[in-house]
C-alpha cells in the first residue's frame, strides 16, 4: 500500500522537481488571493509538548506576518474537513505538527486534509518532532502525511538521519531540511509556591543535593538511568534527592512498573530518595521547582540532541544541566543558541562512554557552581524558529 501511495505522489522523472514546480505554478496563479498559511492543530486539547509547540508556532508566525495565519482545529467534538476546505481557498500552505498526542482518535482527518491541500496545489510543510523514538504504530500512521508533504522540517539532523535510514521512507529525506528548536514553555516573572516545592526546601536545609530530571517519563528517555546515578551518588556518602518533574506515559511499555522495579533493584525508596511530581498545572509552580534544583540529568544513549525541548526549557532556570555529549559533532551547526549554552557551561557534556560515576562527578561539581546567570532570550529562541518555517512556506 505504501508504494501505492509513493507512486500516487511520484512521477517517471523527479519527484521534488515536479512538486516544487506545481507549488510555484499555484503560487504565481493565486498570489493576490492565496496568502494565508494554515495551522493545524488540535485547540486547547493539544497539552503535549509539540501540542504546546504548534500554538506557540502559530502565534510567531502571526507575529512575522499579521494576517498570515488560520488556525484549523481538529478534535473529537470539532473541525471539520468542510471548513478546512473552505480555508484552503485563501491558503496558499498548511502546516502540520507530528506527534501530537490528542489526535491519536481523529488522526483520519488531519491527514486527508493534507491530502486535499495538495490535490489543490496548497504546499504541505510537516513538521515532524522524532522518529525512530516513535511507537511503530505511529510512524506507520504519519508515513501517509511525508508522503504528501512539500518539505519536511525537522529539529535534529539525528532525526533527519533516522528518515534516511527508514526503509520504507527513506527516498524522503531529501525534503527535509533543519529548524532551531524553541523552548515551549517561557519562565514566568514570578514562581508559585506548591508542597513538592516546600518539601524540596526542607531537603536542601538538611544538606540534601537535588538532582531534577524535567519531560515526561517514557522509555525513549530513559528515565531509569538517572536512578544508576542517584545510586552512585549514594554509594559517595552523599544524600540526594532524585526528583522527576513530570508524569509517566502510560503505554504496553509497563514504564512505570519497571521504573519502581529499577529503584528498588538499586536500594533507592520512592517518596524518600525519588520522587515523581505528577502533572504541574502551571508555568509558575513549575518553575519553582525548577528553582529548588541543584543541578538536572540526563543519561540518554543517544546523546543530546536539538531536538530536545525539555533541556531548553529548564535551561531557562539557570541551573546547570548534567547529559550526555551528542553522538554527531555537528548536532547543533543550525542552532547557534543551543551552541552558546554548551559554550558558557550551561549544559555540561558527559562523554558518551562514561559510566554512573562520570555523571555524579559532574552533578557535585556542576551543583557547586553560581548557575547561570545570563539572560535567557525566549523571545529570540522562538523569531529563530518561525524566520526558519516562514522561510518554507
Amino acid at each position: 500500500m505504501v508504494l501505492m501511495v509513493k507512486a500516487l505522489f511520484t512521477n517517471r522523472t523527479d519527484l521534488t522537481a515536479t512538486a516544487d514546480a506545481a507549488d510555484l505554478d499555484t503560487r504565481a496563479s493565486d498570489a493576490v488571493m492565496a496568502r494565508q498559511v494554515i495551522c493545524l492543530g488540535a485547540g486547547a486539547e493539544m497539552q503535549c509538548g509539540v501540542g504546546h509547540f504548534t500554538q506557540g508556532l502559530s502565534d510567531q508566525l502571526e507575529r512575522l506576518e499579521p494576517g498570515l495565519r488560520v488556525d484549523v482545529s481538529f478534535t473529537r467534538s470539532g473541525g471539520t474537513l468542510g471548513e478546512f476546505w473552505r480555508a484552503l481557498r485563501n491558503a496558499r500552505s498548511v502546516t502540520c505538527n507530528f506527534p501530537i498526542v490528542s489526535w491519536k482518535r481523529v488522526i483520519l482527518r488531519p491527514l486527508v486534509a493534507m491530502a486535499l491541500a495538495r490535490l489543490r496545489g496548497r504546499r504541505v510543510v510537516v513538521l515532524q518532532h522524532e522518529w525512530d523514538s516513535l511507537h511503530l504504530a505511529r510512524r506507520l500512521t504519519y508515513i501517509p502525511a511525508l508522503l504528501v508533504a512539500s518539505r519536511i522540517i525537522v529539529f535534529s539532523p539525528q532525526v533527519k538521519q533516522q528518515i534516511a535510514a527508514d526503509p520504507v521512507i527513506g527516498w524522503l529525506a531529501s525534503r527535509c531540511v533543519l529548524a532551531p528548536l524553541p523552548p515551549n514553555i517561557a519562565a514566568p516573572s514570578s514562581v508559585a509556591d506548591s508542597p513538592l516545592r516546600q518539601r524540596l526546601i526542607a531537603a536542601k536545609r538538611e544538606g540534601r543535593l537535588i538532582v531534577g530530571h524535567f519531560g515526561s517519563i517514557y522509555p525513549g528517555k530513559q528515565p531509569e538511568a538517572v536512578l544508576a546515578v542517584a545510586a552512585a551518588l549514594k554509594r559517595r556518602g552523599v544524600d540526594p534527592l532524585l526528583v522527576y518533574i513530570g508524569s509517566f506515559i502510560r503505554g504496553t511499555d509497563r514504564v512505570e512498573e519497571l521504573f519502581h522495579e529499577r529503584a528498588a533493584a538499586l536500594g533507592l525508596q520512592m517518596q524518600r530518595d525519588v520522587i515523581v511530581s505528577g502533572f504541574v498545572a502551571s508555568d509558575a509552580e513549575l518553575f519553582g521547582l525548577f528553582e529548588q534544583v541543584d543541578a538536572f540529568c540526563y543519561s540518554l544513549s543517544e546523546g543530546l540532541t536539538a531536538r530536545r525541548a525539555s533541556i531548553i526549557a529548564v535551561a531557562q532556570s539557570g541551573r546547570p544541566i548534567v547529559v550526555t555529549a551528542p553522538e554527531d559533532a555537528h548536532e547543533f551547526d543550525h542552532h547557534p543558541r543551543f551552541r552558546e549554552l554548551i559554550a558558557r557551561g550551561a549544559i555540561v557534556l558527559v562523554p558518551r562512554d562514561a559510566g554512573d560515576d562520570a555523571y555524579a562527578d559532574a552533578i557535585i561539581a556542576a551543583a557547586k557552581s553560581t548557575g547561570d546567570a545570563q539572560k535567557f532570550d525566549f523571545d529570540g529562541w522562538w523569531r529563530d524558529t518561525a524566520q526558519a518555517v516562514y522561510a518554507e512556506l
